[in-house]
């Protein structure tokens, strides 16, 4: 199992956006954009994340504090595509574009959500918030953050070509997890 945390984060919200997943020093993402939301960013992280895990074969466990995020794959999205990607309500589902990209890089997968409370001291979050806030405060200076070296320490390869690494999930309080297997669950 690899046990990764992905992170979104937003100067102003809407306005400078970044985004990271983090499993460890030698295994991270980030990235932004010179304007975007929060929400953005959160679900940008978990894209970049599932599309370069693309060749794992173990379950992956996300570990998110959005639950905006969990909500939209594990709950929402069934409903949204047999809507036409739209709401209850009938309007459009707002980032319809990573929503539907999630949706891809997600099917045939075991994939688990793990909720945690942000800027409660998770370590594994802790870092993908310091990355994701990183990300975002370079763009709002102009600048281009380091993307870090990725999946299997090549950013430069295609997703699934490194092998994967088995990493244990960090000792500490329980958390609630909610589990996606898009295979099965719509």
């Amino acid at each position: 199992m690899l046990v990764a945390a992905a992170d979104g984060s937003a100067l102003g919200n809407p306005g400078p956006a970044g985004w990271a997943w983090f499993v460890d020093d030698s295994c991270w993402a980030a990235g932004g954009w010179p304007h975007g939301t929060n929400n953005m960013g959160e679900l940008k992280a978990v894209l970049d994340l599932l599309e370069q895990t693309a060749g794992l074969e173990d379950e992956l466990t996300i570990v998110c504090d959005s639950k905006y995020v969990i909500n939209s794959v594990t709950e929402w999205m069934p409903g949204w595509k047999r809507k036409g990607w739209r709401k209850k309500d009938g309007k459009p589902v707002l980032n319809v574009d990573l929503m539907q990209a999630i949706d891809r890089a997600i099917t045939g997968r075991r994939v688990r959500f793990e909720w945690v409370k942000g800027h409660a001291g998770h370590p594994l979050n802790e870092q993908a918030d310091r990355l994701a806030n990183g990300a975002a405060a370079a763009y709002q200076a102009g600048r281009v953050p380091d993307a870090g070296p990725g999946f299997g320490g090549s950013r430069g390869s295609e997703p699934g070509e490194a092998a994967p690494r088995a990493v244990s999930e960090p000792s500490g309080p329980s958390t609630p997890s909610i589990t996606a297997h898009h295979d099965t669950l719509w």
